[in-house]
């Protein structure tokens, strides 16, 4: 579930790792916002697709 996750993380989506990294933007109940590098902001339901944080190394 999508509860360990919070507007600001960086995540991928590994059905669709060539989107790039995303940032979270929002998360209202299961529908969560994610602004994507290469296809921009796309809203994900959870329960459909489990998201990966990505750690970042800066």
């Amino acid at each position: 579930m999508i509860l360990d996750f919070e507007p600001g993380d960086k995540v991928i989506n590994p059905a669709n790792k060539d989107w790039g990294i995303g940032q979270i933007q929002s998360i209202i109940k299961e529908k969560v916002t994610v602004n994507f590098e290469n296809v921009g902001k796309i809203v994900i339901n959870s329960k459909n697709i489990q998201l990966k944080r990505v750690n970042n190394f800066d």
